[in-house]
């Protein structure tokens, strides 16, 4: 038996954040009705569409069970009312108030059920001047803070490849607090409410900047984070043929042997008295092979340097494979696609099956 079987949970949620929680508590065995408005959430009609599934939907939310409603309608939302007497967990993503005025709101719903663990998710929280503010990731990490540590060059910014708030203030903050509250519930018999806010964690992502600003006194300014290209042996260097080269080799033994086996002269070895020529130095040697050519190179002296694999390059790495992160299948469309890979460990998941998307 899975940690979370005979859990129900009721999913109002749309698009990643949430979605991406109640399959991760899915994936550990809890039943997950997925609560939609007639026509279906906004996920359905992102591109790509298989036969007029959306692939991204699928992922999201495999093995969940579907139920249209609209929460405008009260005889609809007189439907719910057996699911939440019996259910273990709410999970919703609407602005603040927004369930309140629909009478599905915490204490609308903790009447019927006291032990019903509520959890909202939301940009900037169930409080304070911005939380009614509209937003989405890139708004979150910018309005932290986060995201001018590195935007990368003013003239050319970088819009980052992760959805850190979504995921990392989101989804994953939801997951650890609802976890907690059922452990909590386990010895009080109560339930509880969580304000999942996902700009909160985004200072969390920050750690090391804001521990060198207390210190200091003195915050850093974009691209100073030791982490966050300050340091020439924490960064990206193009090679020959247009790829990159991630150079993590931060302890003093990783950056020697990386630093013997380009050739970087001796005058460049200590990286902190001038950054700027060591990072030049660096990129000089590395841009005069190709990316080919320097990947056995890095692979046996085992220094921390890795060249950067496309996302279906990575997918084949026979690491990946035998670790199983791609065994897990769901339907969409009529095909079978790879399930979304989640940090849910092996021995709290079912034996990898082919599901449905709802």
């Amino acid at each position: 038996m899975q940690p979370l079987s005979g859990l129900l949970v009721l999913d109002f949620t749309t698009l990643l954040p949430g979605p991406l929680a109640t399959l991760m508590l899915a994936e550990a065995g809890a039943e997950v009705i997925k609560i939609e408005r007639p026509g279906g959430e906004d996920m359905r009609r992102f591109p790509p569409q298989i036969d007029g599934d959306s692939a991204a939907f699928a992922l999201l939310n495999r093995g969940k069970q579907v139920l249209t409603l609209d929460l405008k309608s009260e005889a609809d939302r007189a439907t719910l009312a057996p699911l939440i007497a019996r259910a273990d967990i709410v999970v919703e993503q609407s602005r603040p108030g927004v369930m309140a005025r629909l009478k599905l709101g915490y204490d609308d719903l903790r009447a019927i059920n006291p032990k019903l663990i509520y959890c909202s998710i939301s940009g900037y929280g169930q409080n304070g001047p911005r939380a009614t503010e509209a937003g989405h990731d890139l708004n979150y990490i910018a309005a932290t803070g986060l995201l001018d540590l590195q935007p990368g060059p003013v003239d050319r910014p970088i819009t980052p490849p992760a959805l850190i708030a979504d995921i990392g203030g989101g989804t994953f903050p939801a997951v650890i607090n609802i976890l907690l509250a059922l452990r909590a519930r386990d010895r009080t018999g109560q339930g509880t409410y969580l304000d999942i806010a996902m700009t909160d964690a985004m200072f969390t992502f920050a750690w090391y900047g804001l521990a060198i600003g207390a210190a200091t006194g003195r915050f850093p300014k974009p691209g100073e984070l030791p982490l966050a290209g300050g340091l020439p042996r924490y960064a990206l260097y193009p090679t020959k043929d247009g790829r990159l080269v991630a150079c993590g080799a931060l302890e003093q033994k990783f950056w020697l042997t990386f630093a013997q086996l380009i050739g970087l002269g001796q005058e460049h070895i200590d990286d902190t008295r001038d950054a700027k020529a060591t990072r030049d130095a660096v990129a000089k040697l590395i841009a005069a092979r190709t990316a080919e050519e320097w990947s056995p190179v890095f692979a046996a002296a085992d220094c921390c340097v890795t060249i950067v694999t496309p996302l279906e390059e990575a997918l084949r790495d026979p690491h990946f494979v035998e670790r199983g992160l791609l065994a897990h299948e769901v339907r969409a469309g009529g095909r079978t696609l790879p399930a979304l890979p989640v940090p849910i460990a092996p021995v709290f998941r079912e034996r990898a099956a082919v599901k449905k998307e709802p």
